[in-house]
């Protein structure tokens, strides 16, 4: 049995090393907490030149995705924020557990991580889990 999140991951292009570093940190370590499973998934990038999208122009933004299996989010969400991201303002991260009908939106501001989207998608106002950023 399987349980899926889905990821994406938006970040500045100088940045891009670290989603790579993200990316192998998921094949290796991001599994279920106290699971044996070696790592949850790993992150392609959706932005590259052989990426197409709709629209005549190529996009202009670096954004990476994965289908991530029994991933540990509280882990996969601390990992975030402990990277020493060159532009922290332009981190974004989306995510969708299997259940969800809208993806958690996270972001940096003012040295914070923070949940920007609701957890409950009918609530009136944002979530406010709060990690702060490293």
């Amino acid at each position: 049995m399987s349980w899926v999140t889905n990821m994406m991951l938006s970040v500045s292009f100088e940045d891009e090393p670290l989603v790579v570093e993200l990316s192998d940190w998921l094949r290796s370590h991001g599994g279920p907490h106290g699971s044996t499973l070696r790592g949850c998934g790993y992150l392609r990038d959706l932005t590259s030149d052989e990426a197409r999208w709709g629209g005549r122009k190529m996009p202009e933004c670096t954004v990476w995705a994965g289908a991530l299996n029994h991933a540990d989010i509280p882990a996969l969400l601390a990992k975030v924020a402990e990277f020493a991201w060159l532009e922290p303002d332009t981190v974004q991260l989306f995510l969708m557990d299997q259940d969800d009908i809208c993806f958690q939106v996270w972001m940096v501001r003012g040295g914070v991580w923070r949940q920007y989207a609701p957890m409950d998608p009918f609530e009136g106002s944002g979530g406010d889990a709060v990690i702060a950023a490293g």
